[in-house]
């Protein structure tokens, strides 16, 4: 009964995160004030989330969350560029050149490129905080969401239309 509860809230959770990310896409035309709220209701359920499911001690925590916290900001900066990818290929997929293709394919593969040098660079500040054993459920967290993320973006993002 307990693991299907804590189930339900991980699944809630990232519901929550896909769901407030596509909120965050509409409301980059209403006013900044109204997005920043959304954003950091999002964030604050992720902490939330997180510190459920690492048992961390004061002292690990006293290490791990101003690392947490940096890694969270780099880490929008990297979904706010794959948000500026995905716009870019529905701005384009009606009218799609090989010359925009190349330019998206060439987006997507600097942003994968960032994201992993995003997670090495971080690595060995996740592990002065913490216990090799919390470092990888921590990286199985974030991964987990990001399969979420993905997984709902292959299934509204449609594959790229052929020529005629």
């Amino acid at each position: 009964m307990m693991r299907t509860k804590k189930s339900l809230r991980v699944v809630l959770l990232v519901l929550m995160m896909v769901l407030g990310f596509a909120f965050y896409v509409s409301a980059q035309e209403e006013p900044a004030d109204d997005s920043k709220i959304v954003l950091e209701k999002i964030r604050a359920d992720k902490k939330l989330f997180v510190s459920e499911n690492m048992q961390l001690t004061e002292a690990e925590a006293k290490g791990f969350w101003p690392v947490y916290d940096k890694y969270q900001d780099e880490l929008f900066l990297l979904r706010s560029r794959q948000f500026n990818l995905i716009m870019s290929y529905k701005e384009n997929y009606q009218k799609m050149t090989n010359e925009t293709a190349k330019k998206l394919m060439d987006e997507l593969m600097a942003i994968e490129s960032i994201g992993l040098k995003l997670r090495q660079n971080y690595l060995p500040k996740f592990r002065k905080a913490l216990p090799e054993v919390k470092v990888v459920r921590y990286y199985q967290i974030e991964n987990k969401i990001q399969a979420v993320l993905y997984f709902d973006l292959a299934r509204k993002i449609p594959l790229m239309k052929m020529a005629d």
